[in-house]
């Protein structure tokens, strides 16, 4: 397990529900939000997996597939929007900026992700040239 990822994920949970119970704007909420719960998503799944493009596929893929069920008004036909915790984590209005948001948390996952990546890269190649004192 990895404890970077879990710190991360309920440091993340914690500003997301601060945003859901606190923050009633046009943009925080709606859009940042979003963008935010992606990289809670992928965050939660990198505690227990490894590959980095997989689980940023998956977040986005889950993200994605709660917007289409968004989309279906699942909740109001199977009643589950009677749950006040599932009504605010499925959500119950489809919109296309969602998927604008949850795009672009997928894009900042992978280069936050790649440039650490390529930072500890450079520190090993750095570190290699050295000669020895």
């Amino acid at each position: 397990m990895n404890s970077k990822y879990i710190l991360l994920t309920l440091l993340l949970l914690i500003i997301e529900i601060t945003i859901a119970v606190f923050v009633h704007d046009q943009f925080i909420r709606p859009f940042f939000g979003d963008f935010l719960a992606i990289i809670l998503v992928y965050c939660g799944l990198r505690i227990f997996k490894q590959n980095i493009l997989k689980t940023a596929l998956m977040s986005l893929f889950i993200a994605y597939f709660i917007e289409i069920l968004q989309y279906f008004k699942f909740i109001e036909i199977t009643g589950l929007i009677k749950y006040k915790v599932l009504a605010i984590l499925i959500g119950n209005s489809f919109s296309w900026l969602d998927i604008l948001a949850y795009s672009l948390g997928f894009v900042f996952i992978l280069l936050i992700e790649n440039f650490e990546i390529l930072r500890i890269l450079w520190k090993l190649q750095f570190e290699s040239t050295k000669k020895p004192s």
